[in-house]
């Protein structure tokens, strides 16, 4: 195989490596592709960048594989997951609007799960406040059949209880604010879930502006907006 097709074969592979890693490597990738028109082409550098996609493909491959057995306990959401699945493979933003009670919060990561969401990256889940946090984690960890930090995890003001293979994230609106600081693209995550959006606090009308600046720019994110009073049609 020549150095143009692999270079051709590494740039389709590009969306099967973690989030992390795909803006860097499409970097390098675009320098070497310069290269090869410029026949200066240091084949080192492409077997490197070679090496590092497919340590990366092998690294997300090894998180959809440890996704758990999903069960869906008898709530309304379970009722309409599959719709509700469709409609996050068919489009990057998805608002879903359900009573309280209704089961949206702690079914929705699942149904993210079902659809190997959180293998490229996390699933980020946002809650309004603290000790929401930590007891949806706790829900959705029991709901896997697992203790806190492992496939679910949380993050907090002084206290985060999540590591390398975890899957899917809860955490402050706050919290994932601070993060887009120092990783503005939020490269960490494939899946953001905006929970309680009806509260409408300063911290939520900052992520949503924030997330219209994001998606664009990352066509792979997908973004669930949900909440239980929520205006749909005023909302788009």
């Amino acid at each position: 195989m020549s150095q143009q097709e692999i270079i051709k074969t590494l740039s389709k592979q590009l969306p099967l490596c973690l989030s992390r890693d795909r803006h860097g490597l499409k970097r390098q990738l675009d320098r070497l592709r310069s290269d090869a028109q410029k026949n200066k082409l240091d084949a080192n550098k492409l077997a490197t960048l070679e090496q590092k996609l497919n340590a990366s493909i092998a690294a997300r491959n090894q998180r959809l594989a440890s996704i758990p057995p999903l069960n869906f306990p008898d709530l309304p959401v379970t009722y309409k997951k599959d719709d509700i699945a469709e409609l996050i493979k068919q489009h990057q933003v998805v608002v879903v609007c359900g009573e309280t009670g209704s089961g949206k919060t702690t079914q929705l990561p699942k149904i993210c799960l079902s659809l190997g969401r959180g293998a490229a990256g996390l699933i980020g889940h946002t809650q309004p406040r603290r000790i929401a946090a930590r007891t949806v984690a706790d829900r959705v960890a029991e709901e896997l059949g697992e203790s806190i930090g492992k496939s679910v995890g949380y993050k907090i003001r002084f206290n985060d209880k999540t590591h390398e293979q975890t899957l899917v994230k809860l955490m402050t609106d706050g919290i994932l604010l601070a993060e887009s600081q120092n990783d503005p693209y939020l490269s960490q995550y494939d899946t953001i879930i905006i929970d309680e959006a009806h509260e409408r606090s300063l911290n939520i009308d900052f992520l949503l502006g924030y997330m219209k600046w994001l998606l664009p720019k990352r066509p792979d994110l997908k973004l669930i907006i949900t909440s239980a009073t929520i205006d749909t049609a005023r909302f788009f």
